[in-house]
C-alpha cells in the first residue's frame, strides 16, 4: 500500500467539508504502520469517496512481485450502500459482483431463471455456449481482474478461500460499526423445517447441552452428506433440486464449522443453542421425548472474522459514523486496539439544522406500551400539524407497533396522509413515498441505516421506541449476565445516531428528530461517554417545541384534504402481524446456551416483532 496516493486517488474535483483533513489524517495513520484504521466519518460526509481513495492506494501489479497481493475489496453490509456506489459515477471504477440469484440466465428459453438455477447448475457437465456472455460470470470476471471489487459484506465473505477472489492488499469496508454482529449473524445456523431439506424426516432429540449439540450435529452433516451425494450422481436436476443441493451444501460447511470451532481449546468464540418447542405429531415408539427446531449461535466470532476478513488484505479501512468506543469494538471483531488507529471526521453540517426535540410520553416497553401508544398517536398529529406540508418518517421499530399505530390514526381521521408497508413490499412501498410530492407520513420499520432522504424527501421524523436489543435474545441474555450494559445501551445508541441521520444529508440541508419513548432519554444519559462530540451537542441542545392544540382535520393539510377522504390509511400490507409474542414465548430455553428466542443477533436491525 502505498497511502501517498490517497489525495491523486480521491475520485471527486473538489473536496466537501472536513473531507481534504480527513485524506490527511488517514494517510498518515496509515503512514504511521497501522494495518487497521478506524475512520469515524459523520452522515454526509462523503465516506464512500473517502473508501475509494483509500482503496486507489493498494499496491499496483506493476509494482509487485507475483506473490504480492494487489488490488482492493470495497465491501459493505448494506445492499443499498452498494446500490448507491454503483450509481456513483465517481465510483465508476468499482467494479461491482453480486451473488448469482441477481442475475437471470441469457439463454433463450432460460430467461426468467435465476443464474443460480440455470442449466450450467442443473446439468451435469452442462457445457454453456454462452458463458462468456453470462452476467454473472461476466461481473465476477471483471472484479477479479480489476483494482477495486465491490461487493456485500455476505458475498465477501462467503468467497473466503475462492481461487476467484483470493487475497488482495486492501481492504474496505463501509457501514463497519455491525462488523461483529454481522459476522455473528452469517455464522448462526438455523436448524428448521426452513433451512433442512429434509426435516419432516429426521428425528430431533432435546438438545440440553452443548456436547449433545456437537453430537447432533455431526450426525446431521453427515445425513446431509449422503442426501447432497445421491443428488450428485444424477443427470439433471430440477430448480428445486438444485436449491435443495446448494442449501445442504451450505449446511454442511455450517455444521462442520461449528463441530470443528467447538472442539478446538484455542478457539475464542462462545456458542449458545436454543431450541424450540417440537411441531406435530410424537413418533409411535420413540424412547426419548422429540425436540423442536435449533439455533446454533456463535457469540463474538473472532475466529470466523479472521478467516472471512482478516485474512483477506494487509491493510484494512473501516468506515462509519458510529464506531462509538474503539476500545469495545476492537474486542468485538479480535483485533488489538495497540495496533488500531483511529481517524475522527469533524461534523460539518450546522448543529442548529439537524435539532434534536423531546416530545416524550412515556415508556415503550412492552408493559408499558399500551399506555403510552395513544398518547404517541396524539403527538404524531400534532406533529403533522406543525409540519402540514413536508414529508415525515415515523420510525416505529417493530410490525406491531407500526400496526397499532396506523390503526390509532386511523381513528382519528387522519389516514389519508399515512403510508405503511409489509416485509414483502418494503422497498416498494419507500420508493412511492419517495416519489410523491405530497406530504405523506410513512411508518417504517428498521429503516434507521442506509437511507437517504436528503432536502425535501424527508423533513422531520420521529423514534417512536428506543431500539433497545431484545433481551430475549440469548446472546443479549447471556452479556447482560455477564453485567454488559454499557455494550447494551451503546448499540442502541447507535442506532439513534444512525436514525437521525436519514433527514440532514448536506451542510444546507435540514431536518428535525423528534424523541418520543422516554427511554431515549435514559439511553442519553448511560451512555453519554460514548458519544461522538457532534451528536453530543445536539443532544445538549434538545428542548420541548411548541406544539399546535390537537386537530385532526388541521393535520391532514390542503393536500390530504383536497384528495378526499380514501379511508384507511394507504397500506401495502404493513398492518399483518409477521409473528406473534406467542410464538416467541413459547419457545423453551436451553442452557448451556441461554434463553431461547427466534429473533436474528442482529436485533436492532432484524428484530421486527416486539
Amino acid at each position: 500500500m502505498n497511502p501517498e496516493r490517497i489525495f491523486e486517488e480521491f475520485p471527486a474535483p473538489s473536496y466537501r467539508g472536513a473531507q481534504e483533513q480527513a485524506l490527511r489524517d488517514i494517510r498518515d495513520a496509515f503512514a504511521a504502520g497501522n494495518d487497521v484504521v478506524l475512520v469515524r466519518a459523520p452522515t454526509g460526509s462523503g465516506k464512500s469517496l473517502l473508501a475509494r481513495a483509500v482503496a486507489g492506494c493498494a499496491r499496483r501489479v506493476d509494482d509487485a512481485d507475483p506473490s504480492d497481493a494487489t488490488g482492493a475489496y470495497y465491501t459493505t453490509p448494506q445492499v443499498s450502500q452498494l446500490d448507491d456506489v454503483a450509481a456513483d459515477d465517481l465510483l465508476a471504477d468499482l467494479n461491482v459482483i453480486r451473488g448469482k440469484s441477481n442475475y437471470s440466465c441469457i439463454l433463450p428459453d432460460e430467461r426468467e431463471t435465476p443464474v443460480n438455477q440455470a442449466p450450467c447448475v442443473r446439468k451435469r457437465g452442462y457445457d454453456c455456449s454462452v458463458k462468456h456472455r453470462c452476467p454473472y460470470f461476466s461481473d465476477r470476471a471483471i472484479a477479479s481482474n480489476r483494482s477495486i471489487a465491490a461487493m456485500t459484506l455476505a458475498y465477501f465473505m462467503q468467497t473466503a478461500g475462492s481461487e476467484v477472489f483470493r487475497k488482495r492488499d486492501v481492504v474496505v469496508v463501509d457501514e463497519a460499526h455491525g462488523l461483529a454482529e454481522w459476522a455473528e449473524m452469517y455464522a448462526t445456523i438455523q436448524l428448521g423445517p426452513r433451512t433442512v431439506p429434509f426435516w419432516d424426516d429426521l428425528r430431533v432429540p432435546e438438545i440440553d447441552d452443548l456436547d449433545r449439540a456437537v453430537r447432533y450435529a455431526e450426525n446431521l452433516s453427515q445425513q446431509c452428506t449422503r442426501r447432497k451425494d445421491e443428488l450428485l450422481t444424477q443427470d439433471s436436476l430440477t430448480p428445486a433440486e438444485v436449491r435443495e443441493r446448494d442449501r445442504l451444501q451450505e449446511l454442511i460447511g455450517e455444521l462442520d464449522w461449528f463441530v470443528s470451532d467447538y472442539r478446538d481449546p484455542q478457539s475464542p468464540t462462545t456458542w449458545l443453542v436454543d431450541q424450540s418447542e417440537p411441531s406435530g405429531t410424537t413418533r409411535e415408539n420413540d424412547d426419548e421425548p422429540a425436540g423442536g427446531p435449533l439455533t446454533i449461535k456463535p457469540m463474538n466470532p473472532e475466529k470466523y472474522l479472521q478467516h472471512t476478513v482478516w485474512e483477506r488484505g494487509n491493510k484494512f479501512a473501516l468506515l462509519s459514523a458510529t464506531i462509538l468506543n474503539k476500545a469495545a469494538f476492537c474486542r468485538q471483531v479480535g483485533l488489538d486496539p495497540a495496533d488500531v488507529a483511529l481517524v475522527d471526521v469533524e461534523h460539518t453540517f450546522p448543529v442548529e439544522n439537524r435539532p434534536l426535540y423531546d416530545v416524550t410520553q412515556g415508556k415503550m416497553t412492552y408493559e408499558q406500551r399500551s399506555e403510552t401508544m395513544p398518547k404517541i398517536a396524539r403527538t404524531i398529529v400534532r406533529l403533522m400539524q406543525r409540519h402540514p406540508d413536508e414529508k415525515g418518517l415515523i420510525h416505529a421499530h417493530s410490525y406491531d407497533i407500526q400496526e397499532r399505530l396506523a390503526n390509532r390514526l386511523t381513528d382519528f381521521g387522519v389516514g389519508d396522509r399515512v403510508r405503511t408497508h409489509d416485509r414483502d413490499g418494503r422497498d416498494a412501498a419507500l420508493e412511492a413515498w419517495k416519489a410523491t410530492d405530497e406530504p405523506d407520513v410513512f411508518l417504517s420499520v428498521k429503516m434507521e441505516e442506509a437511507l437517504d432522504l436528503k432536502g425535501d424527501l424527508c423533513r422531520w421524523q420521529v423514534l417512536c421506541k428506543a431500539p433497545f436489543l431484545n433481551t430475549g435474545d440469548s446472546r443479549v441474555a447471556h452479556r447482560l449476565e455477564e453485567g454488559q450494559w454499557a455494550w447494551y445501551y451503546r448499540t442502541a445508541l447507535r442506532t439513534v445516531i444512525q436514525a437521525c441521520g436519514r433527514v440532514v444529508r448536506a451542510p444546507e440541508d435540514h431536518g428535525a428528530t423528534y424523541l418520543a419513548d422516554s427511554s431515549l432519554l435514559d439511553c442519553f444519559e448511560r451512555a453519554r461517554t460514548d458519544m461522538p462530540d457532534w451528536f453530543e451537542a445536539q443532544v445538549d441542545r434538545m428542548r420541548r417545541p411548541e406544539l399546535p392544540e390537537f386537530d385532526p382535520h388541521a393535520a391532514l393539510g390542503d393536500g390530504a384534504r383536497s384528495r378526499g377522504n380514501r379511508g384507511a390509511s394507504r397500506s401495502t400490507g404493513g398492518g399483518s402481524r409477521a409473528g406473534s409474542r406467542a410464538g416467541r414465548d413459547g419457545s423453551r430455553s436451553r442452557r448451556g446456551s441461554g434463553r431461547s428466542s427466534d429473533s436474528s443477533p442482529v436485533a436492532d436491525v432484524w428484530d421486527t416483532d416486539g
